[in-house]
Order: structure tokens, then C-alpha cells, then sequence
């Protein structure tokens, strides 16, 4: 299984960490877009390192055009000797219409879209295939040399896309080359709706598993104490509480049978009342969305319920108490 780490915002030392995130054995280095631009430490990690790949995990697509960011993951592509992976990500109405101020409307047929104008423009950048994309959300038909990159000869990124529900998911499957799970998806979520809905796009697309990569980020709890294992344990429930505020995410409650707490989480939300939302989390909730044990066990249970389901995950450095990081990494990745 491959395993990726987020890399900060930092970029007077991110490239320093980026190094030694590879050393330690990482497959892959994230970038977030949070309150920091997501390229930039991606950029500086391309010029300190050679092997791992570089992923946006994610950038808002709604946000922009595909021709905005479509030479931005090309010339990141470039710079890594095509070890850049462009991770998008929708986001919600509200981010888009009232943070970014940007159109939404029908969010799985515009992302199918817009992956495609991604591929249309680098298709005529690698390719010489006339640019005429016209579709109903995006339309590229203009493209001048003047505005066509030259440092083509690692070819197009690669295009991941984090998916919840089953028609984004589908979307993923037949359009991008791999899909991020959202770390908000229990074992029954992944099993009984993700799975199905990429076959159907698989199909849709002609393709085969081992042509696609899923990359899940779950949660993890450890410790070498118990104090510190309840301190893990409180931290994820409030984060599970967060997004299970979310009325999108409901069907995610739903396959536990815990979808009445969706709307107890949201009402909450919009009262401020963050910290208690925490303890409506109970331990069954918690043990469903994370895995919780023992560092020396963690490796292996991550393995036995997602081993044959997905192809990376995600797990913070400092996540796994030091005396068991090499022993958990080379279980993990073997």
C-alpha cells in the first residue's frame, strides 16, 4: 500500500521537509487548499525531491476553469519529471457561490466536464489535436502557439478526484485516473456504495481496476498511553462531527444507521456548538470511521479492512508514537 503525507505551507523550510518526508519512506507529498495556496509548497517539494509524487489532495476545480488549471498542473508536472497528480475536488454551494463567487449548478456532470476540457487542452498541447471543446458548462476553442507550452516530454498529469456520493464517484471512475475517498467513509460506505458506483464507471469507460488508484485517507487513532489515546480519540470525534454536520454527507451516516445524527450535527453547527458535537460521537460511531489500536497492531488492521480496496492512504508523521514509526511503515508498505 502507498502511503502519502501532507507537507505544510511553510515555504521557507517545506522543501527541507518535503526531503525528509521522502527519506522516511512516503510514496507521495500533499498539498491542501485550506487557507494557503495549494501549489506553491507542492512546487518547492518537486525541486527538493525525485521520487514521490506530488498530489493536490484537493483543489476546488469550481473555483476556477479548466484553462486557469490546466498549465498550473502542467508546468508542476514538468518541473517533477511527471510526478504531479492534480487531486480536485468540488467542494460545496456555499464555498463556491459565496466564497469564490463562481457559478454551481449540477457539481458530477460539470466535474465530468471539466476533466474533460483539462484533457482536450493538454491534448493539443502533447498531442496537436485541435483545440474545439464545447461543452455545456466550459467551452475552449482558442489556443495559440504563443500560449502553448514547449516542455512537453513528460506528457499530461495525472487527474484524481475526490468523490462522496455515487455520481461524483461514477464520474471519477470513467473520467479521472484515480479517486480520493473522503476521509469521512466507513468500511460498509466503501464496500456497499463507492465499489458499485466505480464499477459502473469503470464500464462506462472501458477501463480495468488496475488501471485506477484509490487513495483513502482514514482516520487513525493510537497511542502509547491511555491518556494519549483518549486525547486521539476526542480530536477525531469533533472532526467526525464536523463533517458528519454536512447534509451531503448523510448516506455515510445512513450506512452505519446512524443518519438521524446528520441533522442533530448540522443544527448544532450553526449554533456554534463545535465542541459539543464531539459527544454525540459514540464509540461505535468512532470505531466504524477510524481505525483505532494499538501502534504495533495498526498496520495490520488498516491492512486486514482496506487492504483489498484501496491502493494509498494517508497518515500523519507524528500520528504514530516514534518508537513504532519504521515498524508501521514497513508493515504498511510491504
Amino acid at each position: 500500500m502507498k502511503v502519502d503525507a501532507s507537507i505544510g505551507f511553510d515555504l521557507r523550510n517545506v522543501g527541507e521537509h518535503a526531503a525528509r518526508m521522502e527519506e522516511v519512506g512516503y510514496t507521495g507529498l500533499q498539498s491542501a487548499e485550506t487557507g494557503h495556496d495549494p501549489f506553491l509548497p507542492l512546487a518547492q517539494a518537486a525541486l527538493h525531491t525525485s521520487n514521490v509524487d506530488l498530489i493536490t489532495s484537493i483543489v476546488v476545480a469550481f473555483a476556477r476553469t479548466p484553462m486557469v488549471l490546466a498549465p498550473i498542473a502542467h508546468d508542476l508536472n514538468a518541473v517533477s519529471k511527471g510526478r504531479f497528480v492534480l487531486g480536485l475536488g468540488s467542494q460545496i454551494r456555499a464555498h463556491i457561490t459565496k466564497r469564490f463567487s463562481m457559478p454551481w449548478s449540477h457539481p458530477a456532470p460539470r466535474m465530468r466536464e471539466f476533466i474533460l476540457a483539462l484533457r482536450a487542452i493538454w491534448a493539443n498541447w502533447y498531442d496537436n489535436e485541435p483545440l474545439s471543446f464545447v461543452g455545456k458548462f466550459y467551452t475552449h476553442t482558442l489556443m495559440t502557439p504563443f500560449f502553448t507550452p514547449n516542455n512537453t516530454e513528460f506528457g499530461a498529469p495525472r487527474v484524481f478526484l475526490a468523490a462522496v456520493g455515487p455520481l461524483m464517484t461514477e464520474v471519477a471512475a470513467e473520467v479521472a485516473d484515480g479517486m480520493i475517498v473522503h476521509p469521512f467513509t466507513t468500511e460498509k460506505y466503501l464496500r456497499e456504495t463507492t465499489i458499485p458506483a466505480l464499477e459502473k464507471g469503470w464500464a462506462k469507460a472501458g477501463k480495468r481496476r488496475e488501471d485506477f488508484e484509490i487513495s483513502y485517507p482514514c482516520f487513525v487513532v493510537t497511542a502509547d498511553d491511555e491518556k494519549g489515546l483518549e486525547r486521539a480519540k476526542g480530536a477525531t470525534r469533533q472532526q467526525i462531527a464536523f463533517y458528519g454536520s454536512t447534509p451531503a454527507y448523510k448516506g455515510v451516516l445512513d450506512s452505519i444507521g446512524a443518519g438521524e445524527l446528520q441533522g442533530e450535527l448540522n443544527s448544532m453547527s450553526k449554533q456554534g456548538r463545535w465542541q459539543e458535537m464531539g459527544n454525540l460521537i459514540t464509540e461505535d460511531i468512532l470505531n466504524a470511521f477510524a481505525v483505532v489500536d494499538e501502534p504495533q497492531n495498526l498496520a495490520g488492521e488498516l491492512k486486514r479492512r482496506y487492504g483489498d480496496l484501496i491502493d494509498r492512504t494517508s497518515v500523519a508523521y507524528d500520528t504514530i508514537p516514534q518508537a513504532h514509526r519504521d515498524e508501521f511503515f514497513s508493515a504498511l508498505t510491504s
